[in-house]
């Protein structure tokens, strides 16, 4: 399920202060004097000294995403039909799942269904800034959306799920997305709480989860693990500010469920509970999230991405 990629950048020469970035011997080593770490690939640049913040500002971001609304529909408030799934080619392209449920409160957010939200412009975003990271070469015209029974959901090693409070799962789709975890699927679980507002929270998600892995074992993930490590360096949870300031005091909490519940082997499932970081991909280029914490957000998305591909 996984293709091989060429990584041009390396993120440690990223300060987000300075946005410097610096090119990379035959050897590994940055221009500037400094050791690669143990195992580290090869690194290629295209622009040598960039000023990558000017890419998180939107500037080189469709330019739907200059737009407050729903995907493609710009500043209305009334949605828009979703887009056709593109046709697979092999390329790396953002797979967002969704589920069936009718209530009212799942479609509490503009009429929208609870799995839909930031569709699709919180993707295409993101994969504009996996474009420029990387020579993965993704879709970045638009993604698939899937239901968790699609045998064609097979092709894409990533799947992401919004808002898993509403998520209503039947018998065939927890019997196939298991088979899609333990096939070398990796799924991300975000913006999801507990705020009354109808859906079951927490407590639906892990009743559904516990119907697709037995006996799922939910650890609390630390800035030390490998994820948070595969691209940026993330040794801080705080860096990125609660999108709503809802329990835990506005901290994010971030979880995870193993390979067969064996922390030494791969993750199958990052779950951001009571935090939304594809808001900052959505709202990038709106002005409506701060700027450094849209920074953080893509870094957390890209190494979220990077680490489904190299697992």
């Amino acid at each position: 399920m996984h293709g091989g990629l060429l990584l041009r950048i390396d993120p440690r020469s990223f300060d987000f202060g300075g946005y410097a970035a610096f090119a990379q011997d035959d050897t590994g080593c940055n221009a500037p004097s400094q050791a690669p770490k143990p195992g580290a690939q090869s690194i290629m640049t295209r622009f040598g000294a960039v000023a990558f913040g000017i890419l998180l500002t939107g500037a080189a971001l469709p330019s739907a995403a200059q737009n407050f609304g729903f995907g493609r529909n710009g500043g209305n408030y009334i949605q828009s039909p979703f887009l056709p799934n593109v046709k697979y080619d092999g390329r790396f392209t953002f797979a967002r799942l969704s589920y069936n449920n009718p209530s009212y409160e799942s479609h509490y957010y503009r009429g929208l269904p609870a799995w839909a939200h930031g569709y699709d412009l919180a993707e295409r975003n993101l994969m504009q800034i996996l474009n420029t990271l990387s020579t993965t070469h993704p879709r970045l015209e638009s993604g698939v959306v899937m239901a968790l029974d699609d045998p064609e959901l097979f092709k894409y090693p990533l799947s992401y799920m919004t808002e898993a409070g509403f998520w209503s799962l039947t018998d065939k789709e927890a019997a196939m997305f298991r088979k899609y975890l333990m096939k070398g699927g990796f799924v991300i679980f975000d913006d999801f709480r507990d705020d009354g507002r109808g859906g079951g929270g927490y407590a639906n998600f892990l009743a559904n989860m516990q119907r697709i892995v037995p006996n799922p074992r939910i650890v609390d993930l630390t800035p030390k693990d490998p994820i948070f490590h595969s691209f940026f360096d993330i040794n801080d949870f705080n860096v990125l500010k609660n999108a709503y300031d809802r329990g835990n005091n506005g901290h994010p909490i971030l979880q995870g469920i193993y390979d067969e519940n064996d922390p030494s082997k791969r993750l199958v499932a990052m779950i951001n509970y009571s935090t939304d970081v594809s808001q900052f991909w959505e709202y990038n280029g709106q002005g409506l999230r701060p700027m450094d914490g849209a920074n953080e957000g893509y870094k957390m998305g890209i190494n979220y991405l990077m680490y489904a591909m190299a697992h």
